[in-house]
């Protein structure tokens, strides 16, 4: 049984920061569980005034990210009044980079979301992923930054899909087995070709668990565990010959296997720097 509690999550942008930073701490208390609430766009008194009366409702630790000084005071002395914590989560960084700068901060609301060529470039990203999932428009593939393949069931789309809001180019093309890859593959420089396996075990689940939620009728060869382990080896086989790397996802997330292709990634442009 785990512990609940509350834990309130304040932001004058989209909040994705302190839901990363929250989700990050929290995994370090196994036995306790937060029941997150999630205040985006908070930017008047009027609606911090919403949150306060939720606060009171269901007290616990808040955490946030407001800009606007007023709001900042007034959120932190209600949380005193309460006696409950709250911590603005990017005081420390921002304390040491002005030391080490020696130059003030200039906060502005929502900057890090501003409409920059780095915003751009990951719309570009994206729109170039989604044209490129499962094998379509693959003729072009010269032009992506990473080209995922694998066997049915994963996680190649999702995956390209992080790495695009990462502003990375990712096309991805299904393994079948005996059936050849498309010429282009082969031809492409440019992209990093990346192979992503994982058990035959975790992919028959993956797999039952798909035609069950489509409501189809369970193909015996497409959840059969020695036929993925005849894909996989297939699909290992094909890598070794071409030197390709792999990367084992069974048990990683999609973040953490993004991860590592961006480690690959960088390790790739470094080595071509310095040749």
């Amino acid at each position: 049984m785990k512990t609940f509690f509350h834990l309130h999550l304040i932001s004058d942008s989209t909040g994705e920061t302190l839901n990363t930073v929250a989700r990050a701490a929290v995994a370090h208390y196994t036995e306790f569980r937060a029941i997150e609430h999630t205040y985006a766009l908070v930017r008047t008194q009027k609606q911090l005034k919403r949150v306060l009366q939720d606060i009171e409702e269901t007290p616990g630790i808040v955490l946030f990210t407001l800009v606007d000084p007023e709001l900042r005071a007034t959120l932190e002395a209600h949380c005193r009044q309460l006696e409950l914590p709250a911590i603005s989560i990017l005081d420390p960084v921002v304390s040491t980079l002005a030391s080490y700068l020696n130059a003030k901060s200039q906060p502005r609301i929502g900057a890090q979301h501003s409409l920059n060529a780095e915003y751009f470039r990951r719309i570009e990203a994206l729109n170039y992923t989604m044209a490129h999932d499962d094998g379509q428009h693959s003729n072009d593939l010269d032009t992506a930054d990473v080209v995922l393949i694998g066997v049915s069931r994963t996680s190649k789309t999702p995956t390209s899909i992080y790495l695009a809001n990462r502003g990375i180019k990712a096309a991805n093309i299904p393994i079948v087995l005996d059936a050849p890859l498309p010429p282009s593959i082969h031809e492409a420089k440019r992209p990093l070709i990346v192979a992503l396996v994982a058990t035959a075990e975790r992919i028959a689940q993956i797999r039952r668990n798909r035609l069950l939620s489509l409501n189809q009728p369970e193909d015996t060869k497409y959840v059969d565990r020695a036929a993925i382990a005849a894909e996989l080896v297939f699909t290992r086989k094909l890598c070794a010959r071409h030197n390709w790397p792999i990367i084992d996802v069974t048990r990683r997330s999609i973040e953490e296997t993004a991860a590592a292709i961006m480690n690959l990634l960088y390790e790739r442009q470094h080595a071509r720097i310095h040749t």
